[in-house]
């Protein structure tokens, strides 16, 4: 049965995954023994990919993109599946924005770029995925939402509209490929301690806190397990499910 979690031959593409929550998963699913390609628009990802490596002993790749660049998007991605020796057997949807305004003061050029980076890429991402993976008739899509997939956040327009979109997304994606051998399903992260939660002032957190059972926000590496399940044999008849990893947040 473990077995069935070693990802020995496979090949990942992870987006985002220069730092935080889509390094931890990457690294993950390195150790489990894939090949990764790491696809960001940090210049650092190079670098990253290189750490990464040494620490795991298997093959990471980085390659710089902007996914909010459709002509960039396709050229990256094409980039990382060469690497990849031409195959590509796991996609990790994980690259994503966050603005929050007032209504009154919301930008649309910031609803603009948040839709299509965090909801826009992923779909042409996936699109680009599904179609090498139906040469193998066997492929894993994993994409990352957020609590606002379930929750409408404060003055978090777009970010809560494009993670609520990730979810009925995956499902129509799903729906598209599930019987050809291609899961897709979604990863809804907690509150976690990544750079893009800075802004939050203590007391938000200190709210945060008491609803959490374990009085602790979630880490990178805390998305790794729930990655590598997902990216495995052994959740090959799972499709269309969100599994929220908040640290029993939801349930209080």
């Amino acid at each position: 049965m473990y077995n069935k979690f070693d990802l020995t031959g496979r090949t990942a593409l992870v987006t985002g995954g220069a730092a935080g929550l889509g390094s931890g998963m990457a690294k993950a699913l390195s150790m489990a023994g894939c090949q990764v390609a790491l696809l960001d628009f940090s210049p650092t990802v190079q670098e990253t990919a290189q750490v990464m490596q040494k620490e795991t002993g298997n093959p990471v790749y980085g390659i710089q993109g902007d996914l909010t660049d459709r002509a960039d998007l396709e050229r990256a991605y094409r980039q990382c599946v060469e690497l990849l020796g031409g195959k590509l057997t796991i996609l990790l949807n994980n690259a994503g924005g966050a603005y929050t305004a007032p209504i009154e003061e919301y930008r649309l050029d910031k609803w603009d770029w948040l839709l299509e980076l965090n909801l826009t890429a992923m779909f042409e991402m996936s699109r680009l995925a599904i179609k090498d993976m139906r040469k193998e008739g066997y492929g894993k899509i994993i994409n990352i939402a957020s609590m606002l997939a379930f929750f409408g956040g404060t003055h978090s327009f777009a970010y809560a509209a494009s993670k609520g979109g990730v979810v009925q997304l995956t499902k129509a994606l799903s729906n598209e490929v599930a019987g050809e051998g291609i899961t897709v399903n979604v990863i809804a992260p907690g509150y976690m301690n990544t750079k893009l939660n800075t802004f939050m002032d203590e007391d938000f957190r200190d709210r945060i806190n008491q609803r959490l059972p374990g009085k602790r926000w979630g880490e990178p590496e805390d998305l790794g397990g729930p990655a590598v399940f997902l990216a495995s044999s052994a959740s090959d008849y799972i499709s269309a499910v969100t599994i929220p990893v908040d640290g029993g947040y939801m349930a209080k």
